[in-house]
């Protein structure tokens, strides 16, 4: 008697949907470490009596700050998982807040919406034709975009925003209107027992019930749009045909080439989307300020390139490190004190690093964390309250202590930033 073992191919399929909500061990361990991040978050609170870190306030405004860096992370997505690197992301954000500023002048939110995402789209199309058509080097083109960018718009600023538009070289005149928004029924809209929940300071309750209040009240429709890109990206670049196909020019573009995959053409469809979901990123910048502002990135798009890479070039990484950015930078500027809690924080997770690194038996890196956690507490007893410079720059901070922390699980699509040449491989 002979036994046939079932196949991947002969399993009936769940669908993409059902296979992206539930699933095993990996849902699993996601929900634990959503859970065990929730409980230290909690405890830290509660030792540094500093409310900000778990208020609503708080969670409400690194929704808002976290939609930009994860659009402009989605973007170097696509761009990357095609095989182009895409530093330009900070000069397609600058593109796309010109363009929202002066859609949103004429033809409110939609207009901000269509010209900032056009804009974006078009820095996207500048960086294919340099580096896809021409053989540019990805970083060099980049670069060169980051700095046009800036010229460009300032140019533009001083063409259009003349005397008596209400704007001038280094702002638009305010928005026509606003995105709509909206809170959850039963949640956030009626009475208010989450806010008074969380004005118990209970443990892990009064936490819970201030990140259900800051994430259910007044979320703007389109910042709802912009959480759903991120299961949406998913699904399109790992269920459907044209994702593989796209991902199959990041790894291996003379395979896909050979196997009757337009690869040029893929590159440059993944590139411009690269450059409108920056573009978008800008947009909601202006909509947070309502108006345009020269400078207004203060270099996101850099950071949305980090959440990137922290999260292994994947649509679910990406958006934890956008939301771990959009905290830091939407914490310090809550408050100043608050931010030296985040010292108690790192001294914790490195603590259970150290032990974790323990029990594998790396005692180098065991040691070193341990003395990092050792040093963070120290900061954390002795300091109350930190300089403006450093408070400023928290979440570039935090960037670069993610960034060292991830480095040595990171994989890249194989052929990223290589030039590719129709028949040369």
């Amino acid at each position: 008697m002979s036994t046939v073992a079932e196949s991947p191919d002969t399993r009936p399929s769940r669908g993409p949907l059902t296979d992206l909500l539930t699933g095993g061990g990996r849902q699993r361990r996601i929900m634990w470490l959503v859970v065990g991040a929730i409980v230290v978050f909690s405890v830290v609170r509660v030792i540094s009596g500093q409310q900000e870190l778990t208020s609503s306030s708080t969670l409400s405004a690194a929704l808002l700050l976290a939609v930009p860096i994860g659009l402009a992370a989605l973007g170097g997505l696509f761009a990357e998982r095609a095989g182009v690197v895409n530093i330009g992301l900070e000069g397609m954000m600058v593109l796309g807040t010109w363009g929202a500023g002066w859609g949103g002048w004429h033809w409110g939110w939609a207009g901000a919406l269509v010209v900032g995402a056009t804009f974006g789209a078009i820095g996207g199309l500048v960086h294919a034709v340099a580096t896809v058509s021409f053989g540019v080097d990805h970083v060099v083109s980049g670069v060169a975009i980051n700095l046009l960018a800036e010229g460009v718009v300032r140019f533009l600023s001083e063409l259009v925003y003349v005397d008596g538009t209400g704007g001038g070289p280094t702002q638009s005149p305010s928005l026509a209107s606003q995105p709509p928004s909206f809170s959850v029924p039963g949640l956030s809209s009626g009475p208010d027992v989450l806010g008074d929940l969380e004005a118990k300071g209970w443990f892990l309750l009064s936490d819970v019930a201030g990140l259900l209040r800051g994430l259910t009240s007044g979320v703007g429709l389109l910042t709802l749009f912009a959480v759903l890109l991120v299961p949406i990206s998913y699904v399109v670049l790992w269920r459907t045909a044209f994702g593989l196909r796209l991902r199959s020019c990041g790894e291996n573009p003379a395979a896909a080439d050979s196997l009757g995959v337009p690869v040029i053409r893929l590159k440059y469809i993944a590139v411009i989307i690269s450059g409108a979901l920056a573009g978008l990123g800008g947009v909601f910048l202006v909509f947070i300020a309502g108006i345009y502002r020269e400078g207004q990135t203060g270099g996101r798009g850099f950071i949305g390139l980090a959440a990137l890479i922290f999260g292994n070039w994947r649509p679910g990484g990406l958006a934890a490190g956008a939301g771990l950015f959009g905290f830091a930078d939407a914490l310090q500027l809550r408050s100043r004190t608050a931010v030296v809690a985040l010292l108690l924080l790192v001294a914790v997770l490195l603590a259970a690093v150290a032990v974790y690194q323990a029990v594998r038996r790396k005692l180098l890196q065991a040691i070193l964390a341990g003395a990092f956690a050792a040093a963070a507490l120290v900061g954390f007893l002795t300091i109350d309250v930190l300089p403006d410079g450093i408070v400023f720059f928290t979440p570039h901070i935090t960037t670069l202590l993610v960034l060292s922390l991830a480095s040595q699980r990171l994989r890249m699509p194989k052929a990223n930033g290589l030039v590719y040449r129709r028949g040369e491989h």
